[in-house]
């Protein structure tokens, strides 16, 4: 099973929640959080607001298209996604945005510091998403110092390399699953994530597996207002195995869902490499070669 973690219990260091937390961690790669300060109402206002996004003309999304840049920002089509090499194309759509530095600033050329893009419409997008993104990442940022904690390492290993995070928030649009799918057809194929911790919210569909110890899949659905926490490669890494990257996918079924993940990176120049090595791991370095391994249209930017 997947631990259920309370937000206000985590932020008041109470002992039991940091044990659950560092099962979780540690044998599980996932948690889910509730008692947030992000209210189920204000998850769900953005859920529709991406869904009106979403249903908007090709035409109309393809001002915003990622495609014709060498970073994830803006719209991504079905299929501009690959996960797994051995499946075919993920099928769903996407818009991704991020945290962008000043002009001027030596980091203002690299990928994952681009400007974002934003459509003309539905009214107030941008302004919904981005108040959505700066609540999320402090979140996210509370949870790692927990995290820090519960595998006994200080509450600040983590948090002093996210002054300029690799923060990208991403919508899924996921679309019922077509008559013609096959073995190899997924709404996202199984993958670990890349980075460091993910923060997903959910219209409440089911849709998301978690591939268990014993190789069976397990499968997760919250209710909109609680979020799924996993953790990526780059976190195994850097807490030397005290957290796990587990497997997910999502096959897809007969109804359309929505999906908010932050995924929560550090710095570009944070070194990622377990404490005490003699190894430099940047974690820019690290996340940039999973994205031009998995999006299309990096492969060859």
């Amino acid at each position: 099973m997947i631990p259920r973690i309370d937000f206000q219990k985590m932020i008041a260091g109470d002992a039991e929640t940091l044990e659950t937390i560092a099962y979780g961690a540690r044998d599980v790669g996932f948690l889910t959080l509730e008692n947030t300060p992000i209210s189920g109402e204000a998850v769900q206002e953005l859920i529709a607001l991406y869904r009106r996004f979403f249903k908007m003309d090709d035409a109309a999304k393809a001002a915003v298209d990622m495609a014709r840049t060498g970073a994830n920002r803006g719209w991504g089509a079905s299929k501009s996604e690959q996960v797994d090499p051995m499946a075919n194309p993920d099928y769903k759509q996407v818009f991704d945005c991020g945290l962008p530095v000043p002009d001027g600033d030596p980091m203002a050329h690299l990928p994952v510091y681009a400007p974002n893009l934003w459509p003309e419409a539905p009214e107030g997008f941008q302004e919904t998403v981005e108040q959505y993104f700066a609540q999320a990442r402090a979140v996210s940022l509370a949870l790692l110092a927990a995290i820090a904690r519960a595998i006994g390492k200080d509450g600040d290993y983590f948090s002093d390399k996210f002054d300029r995070p690799m923060a990208l928030l991403r919508a899924n649009f996921y679309p019922p699953r077509p008559d013609w799918a096959g073995e190899k057809d997924f709404g996202i194929a199984a993958h670990t994530d890349y980075g460091c911790l993910t923060l997903l919210a959910t219209d409440g569909q089911a849709g998301l597996e978690v591939e268990m110890r014993d190789g069976s899949w397990l499968p997760v659905a919250v209710e909109p207002g609680v979020f799924v926490i996993n953790f990526g490669e780059m976190l195994e890494m850097w807490s030397e195995g005290g957290v796990k990257a587990t497997l997910h996918r999502v096959t897809g079924g007969s109804e359309e869902r929505i999906s908010i993940p932050l995924f929560f990176n550090p710095n570009y120049d944070a070194n990622v490499a377990p404490a005490g090595s003699d190894q430099v791991i940047r974690a820019g370095d690290h996340l940039s070669r999973r994205y031009a391994e998995t999006y299309l249209h990096m492969k060859t930017a």
